[in-house]
């Protein structure tokens, strides 16, 4: 096993993303007139869209406007 340890004086801060390639999905619902949709993304299960969605509502401040369910594994939003 090879391997290198390397002195530093201290940890880089953490960057973060600034967008998400959930945002347009959310931006798309907000600007439209329909209160419930349901969300089907290729390759992606219920639960993990309906997670990511959450994380991005909140992040930006969206939970007392929109709702991200999955019933019967299919995800909805929901404005509220």
């Amino acid at each position: 096993m090879e391997f290198n340890l390397s002195p530093v004086d201290e940890k880089p801060s953490r960057s973060y993303r600034k967008g998400s390639k959930y945002d347009p999905i959310l931006d798309d619902f907000l600007d439209s007139d329909h209160d419930l949709v349901q969300i089907k993304v290729s390759d992606k299960d219920a639960n993990y869209l309906r997670a990511q969605l959450k994380k991005r509502i909140d992040v930006r401040d969206l939970s007392d406007e929109v709702k991200a369910s999955v019933v019967n594994d299919v995800a909805y939003l929901e404005k509220i």
